[in-house]
């Protein structure tokens, strides 16, 4: 549960864990690779990716994934955990020439039984639209790289639309193409549309419509990441630059912008609200920007390595009646007195409900995300409402941090309150491990500020607005609000250390963009559990399971609690399980 100490166990590799809404196995007959399923020579390749898509069919065994490894692309029925994977019968696989595929995405509006429309970015810079269902290709987009020469670090969707498509860069440009237009045979001429801090956004200029519509430079060095808002109006950019970047899509405006610690951003992701974003990066970081705010509200240290994916668990949000309960005891007592509170929170939608009742007894909301590192490390975080809505008098506390952290104590001593002013307990508490999300309760209401934004400019570009989307947030929430462990001594004085003695170039450190150590909560992760050989490049939250991939090209699937069906049988669970574990 807690970081463990000791050096064998922290090198070996986990095939379960368990978190408050309980364990969490490795179930290794659902581990999707190369039918050879022999590990991948990983040096010089590009990170192996997965991408899933729902085809809605009649059968109930709808989902299906694509994943790449070197200059292999695989495309396969994911049983998840109900059945063993198939691995001798990939519905597509294809090998590339010259070139390997470094992202992909399917587009789920579009996706059919029949059809389904793949994307796929390239080392070399082009872009293809396959159907691996039809076994078909049918364009190829910046063929003759006269767009871009570099490679793709992104590519997905524009979330509500049939034909348009975004392509980010390791030139740290980004595309916005139609697949219904031709790329044509010159390079491409621009003209400026609209210029800001750090960003400029061209359009294409030409006789006829043709790709790309627009072209994006944004910050410094390469843009390694993009996610569009659960609403669609809003996209996130993290570059090498060590900046996030929050635009308004469709009227083309910047809304906020954060600084890493140090070193480049390598992921983003949105809350299911949107109103929360995470990134990680090189300095090891995982970092929580208010969207609302514009702010860095709260910074996990459990990775020993960059931080490759950070995502949100739209399925594990707990629901929890703000009467807030002391324990202290075993594990064993606390998972007892779980499942009582477990059979209390059935009716989580009632609860959410009073949030924003005028109920004596609020209800607060707490938000999972979990991350994926190249210290081949899982870690899980929570989101508590003490963090996210510090009350007033414990800014009190907040005055004493900078004291305490500047001696550097070791961790488990009165120090590390430092990083919690969200919590009223005196100083010996630990650092709390949760940010919280009041807003839960509103997903699928529109925010003010965004409908203000979108407003201003849109008439400019109207020809690419997008149609409203709809909210597809179906969150399945557990009970769980206890935060728990300690970072070992030794990473916290490190990090105390790291604090004093950073000195940042661009004279962000300190400020708005990029607080102190000190001036920010600091998280400690909920599990954080070594669960791979390699390092790691996939993490994806589904309803019954979580999905990890690691760059030797094996793809595992974790059964949620409660969820392993007939695969979940104890020799299975806790058997080395092959290749990965």
């Amino acid at each position: 549960m807690a970081t463990e100490g000791g050096g064998k166990e922290m090198n070996e590799i986990k095939t379960q864990f368990t978190t408050r809404e309980g364990l969490y196995k490795l179930l290794p007959h659902s581990e999707y690779s190369r039918p050879n399923r022999v590990p991948f020579n990983s040096q010089g390749s590009n990170p192996v990716r997965v991408s899933f898509v729902n085809l809605n069919d009649q059968s109930g065994n709808g989902d299906r994934l694509c994943f790449n490894v070197g200059r292999e692309l695989y495309f396969y029925i994911y049983k998840g955990v109900r059945k063993a994977a198939d691995l001798s019968k990939p519905i597509d696989k294809r090998i590339y020439k010259g070139t390997q595929p470094t992202c992909h995405d399917f587009n789920h509006l579009t996706a059919t039984a029949e059809s389904v429309s793949l994307l796929v970015g390239f080392s070399a810079g082009q872009v293809q639209l396959i159907d691996p269902i039809k076994k078909e290709t049918s364009k190829l987009f910046n063929e003759e790289r006269l767009i871009d020469k570099s490679r793709v670090t992104c590519v997905k969707w524009v979330p509500g639309s049939e034909s348009l498509f975004l392509v980010a860069h390791s030139s740290g440009n980004m595309y916005l193409y139609n697949v219904e237009h031709t790329c044509g045979t010159t390079a491409p001429h621009y003209q400026l549309l609209k210029q800001g801090e750090s960003f400029a956004v061209h359009t294409c200029k030409s006789k006829s419509t043709r790709n790309p519509l627009l072209k994006w430079t944004v910050g410094e060095g390469a843009l390694n990441e993009f996610a569009f808002s659960p609403d669609g109006k809003f996209l996130a950019c993290v570059s090498q630059d060590g900046f996030l970047r929050v635009f308004n899509f469709d009227s083309v405006e910047l809304h906020g912008t954060m600084k890493s610690y140090f070193g480049g951003l390598l992921c983003v992701c949105w809350s299911p609200d949107g109103k929360y974003i995470v990134t990680g990066g090189e300095d090891d970081l995982v970092t929580v920007w208010s969207f609302v705010d514009c702010r860095v509200i709260a910074r996990g240290h459990g990775h020993k390595s960059w931080v490759s994916v950070v995502a949100f668990d739209p399925y594990t949000t707990s629901v929890e009646e703000s009467d807030p309960m002391e324990f202290s005891g075993s594990d064993e007592d606390f998972q007892d007195l779980l499942h009582f509170g477990r059979d209390r929170a059935n009716s989580t939608q009632s609860r959410l409900s009073k949030r924003n009742s005028t109920d004596s007894r609020p209800v607060s909301v707490t938000y999972r995300f979990g991350s994926v590192g190249q210290d081949t490390q899982l870690c899980l975080w929570d989101l508590t409402e003490d963090i996210l809505f510090p009350h007033q008098p414990l800014s009190r506390a907040r005055t004493h941090t900078n004291v305490m952290n500047a001696t550097s104590p070791p961790a488990g001593s009165n120090g590390n309150s430092v990083s919690t002013p969200g919590n009223s307990v005196p100083p010996p508490l630990p650092r709390s491990n949760s940010l919280p999300h009041s807003a839960v309760s509103n997903a699928g209401s529109k925010s003010s500020v965004m409908d203000g934004a979108i407003a201003s400019g849109v008439s400019k570009f109207a020809t690419l607005s997008l149609h409203d989307r709809k909210e597809r947030h179906h969150e399945k929430d557990h009970k769980r609000n206890h935060s728990m462990g300690h970072i070992s001594s030794k990473s916290s004085d490190k990090l105390n250390l790291v604090t004093k003695t950073k000195t940042d170039p661009a004279k962000t450190l300190g400020t708005p963009l990029c607080p102190r150590m000190e001036d920010v909560p600091l998280l400690e992760p909920l599990i954080c559990k070594k669960i791979a050989h390699e390092r790691l490049t996939v993490l994806i939250f589904l309803e019954d399971c979580i999905v990890t991939a690691c760059q030797e090209g094996f793809i595992c699937t974790w059964g949620r609690p409660g969820k392993v069906g007939v695969l979940s049988s104890p020799n299975q669970a806790s058997s080395p399980g092959g290749t990965v574990v």
